[in-house]
């Protein structure tokens, strides 16, 4: 990445912090010029660590950093939302609310305009009014956020909420593929997670690419791929997608990988249970992913061996 871009996402991040710490633009270019030109690292993911540094530093919490430009954030379809750490202003209805899980989350839901829907998050301190269900509002200086390749949008303290007269139409993203299930890849199974506060990194040996040794959290996960004779899809499950599937669920998971000491054991059962089956699965998509929200078993089987050769020469 050139310069010049990376001191545009530095002024962007020095502007958040402009009022808290006395950092150099400068300082902010070398950060990022070592994370993504020497390590390789995503310009999002590296914008998310120097951001978490600077939160440190500062003693903040993410839901007190506002936007940095003043009020002037761009208004996005959600269908628009392709990077986390994003200040972003959008019109949507609540297409749905889920019980949250936890004290600190106040709602969680679905958010959908024209261009499809996407999840949100309104944390308990923020204290925000209540969205309704059906409801349609416009949402100022909501932050983007990421999590198993799927986009969000948190509402914080900053977040303003108008309520709109009219109705915004919901429309579709998602995607349909369908096929034998003809490969689990490596990276599937009982896996863990990294525990820290918005960070979702799979470990690699205990170890997050972010934030060194932790002790991670267990998650299920499979990644798989669908062959249709003609065309490969590459699809992730993730843990409630990847219980259906399977049958497996996640303390069952734990409980087979410590009996064994292994936790590849896991990965191997699914593939018993699952592989060479026909499945129909639909979803929005991530880069080359699609990440299911519905599958359907469908009849038939295949030799998954043969198939597979024939998938990896296309």
């Amino acid at each position: 990445m050139t310069e010049s871009d990376l001191r545009t996402h530095a002024t962007e991040i020095h502007e958040q912090f402009s009022d808290q710490l006395e950092i150099d633009v400068d300082d902010v270019v070398e950060r990022l010029d070592t994370l993504v030109n020497d390590y390789q690292v995503p310009i999002s993911e590296a914008r998310r660590s120097v951001v978490n540094t600077y939160l440190d530093e500062a003693g903040m919490d993410r839901d007190q950093l506002g936007s940095g430009d003043g009020g002037g954030n761009e208004q996005v379809n959600v269908a628009d939302v392709d990077a986390p750490e994003e200040w972003v202003d959008v019109r949507a209805t609540v297409v749905e609310l889920w019980e949250p899980r936890a004290d600190a989350v106040a709602q969680v839901g679905l958010l959908g305009d024209e261009t499809g829907t996407i999840k949100f998050t309104k944390w308990s301190k923020s204290d925000l009014p209540s969205l309704e269900e059906g409801k349609s509002y416009a949402l100022r200086n909501v932050v983007t956020d990421e999590y198993q390749g799927r986009f969000s949008v948190k509402l914080n303290r900053t977040t303003t909420i108008e309520e709109l007269d009219e109705e915004i139409e919901v429309g579709d993203d998602s995607v349909e593929a369908e096929g034998a299930l003809v490969d689990i890849q490596s990276g599937s199974g009982l896996i863990k997670r990294c525990p820290e506060d918005d960070c979702t990194r799979v470990l690699q040996n205990g170890r997050c690419s972010e934030h060194g040794e932790v002790e991670g959290e267990f998650d299920l996960r499979i990644k798989g791929v669908l062959d249709d004779g003609e065309e490969v899809t590459e699809v992730i499950f993730d843990e409630e997608a990847t219980e259906e599937l399977t049958g497996i669920a996640l303390e069952e998971a734990k409980e087979m990988a410590m009996d064994a000491l292994d936790t590849t054991v896991v990965a191997d059962e699914m593939r018993q249970k699952i592989l060479g089956r026909y499945y129909r699965v639909r979803g929005p998509t991530f880069g080359r992913y699609l990440l299911a929200d519905e599958q359907e078993r469908l009849t038939g089987a295949v030799d998954a061996d043969e198939i597979l050769i024939k998938a990896r020469s296309i």
